[in-house]
């Protein structure tokens, strides 16, 4: 058996300062109340509210490699100051482009220089963007051409981009985030505890299957890390990531859910997410005969698809509810994505609903 990784524990609510934005901006993926986070949203002042919903609904502001690269405190407070002191023309590259090489990152930083675009640069930009999801196993073949523009528009506008992020993100947090991350922290570091233990005791591809609350990793692809950052997040649970964040292949990242399941995302909220989103999930008649097929045996989502003669979409919007409400593992690898029936998060709900009712 390969030896573990040498862990690093990163407990810092500078990570769900920023995840909190995308969830924000996409409430629904992440089984949030849409009208809540609207109201989150309408308390920052209009240019900066609709700044941050360009950027988190047009783009893909990836901020997880640049924050794990700082040293010092992760609160949002300090990770301010370091964006602060970053030039306002090369924050954008600073904090995007931390894993990007090749001619990709060459193409972005040319369009900075000139401070302009051309057809040629949006054709060529299109192309590599494909390549990239093809690397990442996303079967895309096309992207929107407002996509492909936006981000051009926003690299030959670098400068102004770099003043708007500052302004907006210290907004964010004195309106909001400042209070939130007194009220998550506790979380995040009982969290991190409990994953000190975990890895400590099972094997690293079972850990991370424990933590993710459902996904189980290829094991080659876990086998070949030698420094795993570990990041809880409370915002994100109990949706997590595992990949590269340096520029060679050893150095990665596991964001994983610290959020308690007796807790809420909304603060105040008597019902615990992890109770909603589960008899939610349980309520459709077709997520019912899913996981009864996966009780069975794993399945990918087109086998599904086959047998109950539904279109692939719409089965996969059904299998993200279930991942939602953790009901089910997803094994990753080359191969694709396949799904079984999560039993011990189902008999979790059922105590934790009696617990619920009669506490």
């Amino acid at each position: 058996m390969k030896a573990k990784p040498q862990f690093i524990w990163d407990v810092g609510t500078a990570y769900d300062f920023f995840i909190s934005l995308e969830v924000l901006h996409d409430p629904g993926r992440f089984g949030l109340r849409g009208n809540w986070a609207a109201g989150v949203r309408s308390r920052l002042p209009a240019p900066h509210r609709e700044f941050l919903q360009n950027v988190y609904k047009n783009h893909h502001l990836w901020m997880l490699p640049w924050i794990a690269s700082l040293a010092g405190p992760k609160d949002s407070a300090a990770v301010l100051e370091h964006l602060a002191a970053i030039p306002s023309a090369e924050r954008l590259p600073v904090i995007s482009l931390c894993c990007v090489e090749g001619e990709y990152k060459e193409l972005l930083f040319a369009v900075k220089e000139r401070g302009s675009w051309a057809e040629t640069d949006k054709n060529r930009l299109t192309e590599l963007t494909l390549e990239m999801y093809r690397k990442e196993g996303k079967n895309k073949k096309k992207l929107p051409d407002e996509e492909i523009e936006g981000t051009l528009v926003l690299w030959a506008n670098s400068a102004q981009f770099g003043e708007d992020l500052l302004a907006a993100l210290t907004s964010y947090y004195e309106v909001f985030y400042h209070e939130e991350e007194q009220r998550i922290l506790p979380a995040l570091q009982a969290s991190a505890e409990r994953a000190k233990a975990l890895v400590a005791e099972r094997p690293l591809a079972e850990a991370l299957n424990e933590l993710s609350q459902g996904i189980r990793y290829d094991v080659d692809k876990v086998d070949q890390i030698q420094e795993l950052v570990m990041i809880p997040s409370f915002w994100t649970t109990p949706l997590s990531f595992l990949g590269p964040i340096g520029s060679g292949p050893e150095r990665w990242a596991f964001l994983f859910g610290g959020r308690p399941v007796e807790m809420s995302l909304v603060p105040g909220e008597m019902v615990p997410d992890v109770l909603y989103q589960t008899l939610k999930a349980l309520a459709d008649p077709t997520r019912l005969r899913i996981l009864r097929y996966l009780s069975e045996e794993p399945l990918t989502p087109a086998e599904l698809a086959r047998r109950l003669r539904l279109r692939p979409p719409t089965v996969i919007h059904h299998l993200d509810a279930l991942r939602l409400a953790r009901l089910v593992h997803v094994t990753l690898s080359h191969q694709g994505r396949r799904y079984e029936a999560r039993q011990e998060a189902i008999d979790a709900t059922c105590d934790l609903l009696d617990k619920f009712l009669n506490r």
